[in-house]
């Protein structure tokens, strides 16, 4: 007799025993499951001895769970339901054909006590019952997704400014280039990304210039008004 498959079959069947009886499943550590748990395992050593195989109420997990796929978050929950809602999420996911709720499920519903709760609702059903909170994932996930562009959109403004500054600053005289020492701060816009640092001559920043296959490094006369706005973007960037 095979005891590990027997304590395994003997969990499942306690789990199912609360659940159907009482609607949750106490503390693994406590004497009520305690005892459900040593009269599941006497039935099953005995119907193990006999030969006999336990039997699988609809939409109950088996004892082991499917393979999950990659990218659904880890279940959570007491150890005797994560098998049981793995199995339950399994199946629901297989008939639920919206990607986008597909997702939002696999992602977001972590909570083992979730998927068993609703274990016994027809798909149509239970798509309707989470349709609200869909709805407003969906919200503010498309907030996130506008502020994130408009903060991408108002970042890439000012280093385009900032670049041209720079320029501007190097167009009346490029100055030859010295040893460099801390970086000020990193410039990408369009293709061309400048990086731009102190040196060890006070009056002089330099800058690196990479543009597809061109490259240049060349020196600038240094202004403090510059630096602070060279300073403050980098410090932008940081935080964000």
């Amino acid at each position: 007799m095979d005891l590990k498959a027997v304590r395994e079959e003997a969990i499942e069947a306690t789990t199912r025993a609360f659940w159907d009886r009482n609607g949750f499943v106490p503390d693994e550590d406590s004497e009520e499951w305690e005892e459900e748990y040593r009269r599941q395992f006497e039935q099953v050593k005995r119907r193990h001895a006999a030969g006999g195989r336990a039997e699988t109420k609809p939409g109950v997990a088996a004892a082991s769970a499917p393979p999950e796929e990659d990218g659904w978050a880890e279940l959570t929950g007491a150890p005797t339901q994560i098998r049981w809602a793995a199995a339950i999420r399994a199946d629901r996911l297989s008939e639920i054909k919206d990607p986008g709720i597909r997702h939002w499920l696999s992602t977001t519903w972590n909570k083992a006590k979730g998927w068993v709760d609703t274990r016994d609702l027809p798909t149509p059903v239970f798509l309707q019952r989470i349709q609200p909170h869909y709805a407003e994932y969906r919200r503010r996930a498309d907030e996130r997704a506008r502020a994130q562009t408009a903060e991408r959109q108002t970042k890439e403004a000012a280093a385009d400014a900032l670049r041209r500054e720079v320029e501007a600053a190097g167009i009346a005289e490029r100055l030859p280039a010295v040893p460099i020492k801390g970086k000020l701060a990193e410039l990408g816009f369009d293709g061309r990304n400048l990086r731009i640092f102190e040196t060890a001559d006070p009056a002089v920043l330099m800058v690196l210039e990479k543009a597809e296959r061109e490259r240049s490094e060349y020196g600038i006369e240094r202004d403090e008004g510059l630096v602070a706005d060279l300073k403050l973007f980098a410090r932008a960037g940081e935080l964000s």
